[in-house]
Parts: structure tokens; sequence; C-alpha cells
């Protein structure tokens, strides 16, 4: 049985250190971490899912950036606990908090990711969206949150702001 959380600034580091245990040492100097530096997170969005001892599971995270000066949602990291992963968390994190950003009025996400991975959920490469170097394009992802919502959003992922 899992508990879901929004985050908040004192889980701050404990989401860090899944973060660390998760993704390669070289994580933060990706280009899309270039997008977060210094832009706060859409706090609303960011999410935790912990077991009934209160035990990090799970997170995800949230960041505004804009293409073609429209808002846009920039999904991840999430992150899933090697001890839990194959249990649908990461699946569940990316769900409810989708539906959560529809909901409070966000139009479109887009993240950096295996295609084969996030289809499920609906997103698809974005042809016309470019994140900064050296972002791989075919892992350039989105979705729309509201019909057409990518319709002529087209150019470079700039940073919130």
């Amino acid at each position: 049985m899992y508990r879901l959380e929004q985050e908040r600034d004192a889980d701050w580091w404990e989401v860090e250190a899944l973060y660390d245990l998760c993704f390669a040492p070289g994580r933060t100097a990706l280009s899309s971490y270039r997008l977060r530096d210094g832009v706060p997170t859409v706090a609303d969005l960011c999410a935790l899912l912990r077991d009934a001892d209160g035990t990090l599971a799970a997170a995800i995270r949230y960041w505004p950036v804009t293409v073609a000066e429209k808002p846009v949602l920039l999904l991840g990291p999430v992150a899933v606990h090697p001890t839990r992963q194959g249990e649908g968390l990461g699946a569940l994190l990316i769900t409810e908090t989708l539906a959560e950003a529809k909901k409070i009025g966000w139009e479109r996400v887009m993240l950096v990711g295996d295609a084969p991975y996030y289809r499920r959920f609906g997103f698809r490469k974005l042809d016309r969206v470019v994140m900064p170097p050296p972002t791989n394009p075919e892992r350039v992802l989105g979705m729309p949150l509201v019909v057409g919502a990518w319709d002529g959003v087209e150019g470079p992922v700039a940073k919130a702001g």
C-alpha cells in the first residue's frame, strides 16, 4: 500500500537522493536541467509515493518551460526506487499528476524520454519542438492535455520566466 503525497520543501533532498540512485551520475549535466536551473517547480504537480512505513518509493517533478512563448509543462524526472520497480508506481504517478495538470488548467506537457514507454500515456514525438543540445530529437515527446494544444506550437524550448 502506498500513499500519494504532494512533495514538500522538506522532501527535496530525499527526492534528490532517489534521483541520484536511479539515474547516471551526470544527470544534472543534461540539457533539460539547464531549463530547470533557478526555476521553481510546478509544486502542485510534484508528487511522491511512500509506503506504509513512510519510505520514499517514487517521485515525479514538473517544471514550467515555454515553446513559442506558450506555457508548457516539462515532466521529469520521474523515478522509482530500484527495489520497487515493476510495481506500476511510475505509471501511477504519471497518470495521477497528468490528470491533476489538466484539472488545474495546463494545456500541454512534454518530456525527454523513451517513446515506447511514454506512448501508453499519450505522448508522441514532437517534430517541431527543439530541446537544447545535446538532446536526441527522437526523445522529445509531447502530449496535449486539451485537444489541439500543440497545434502550431513549435520552435526551441525556453526557460520559463
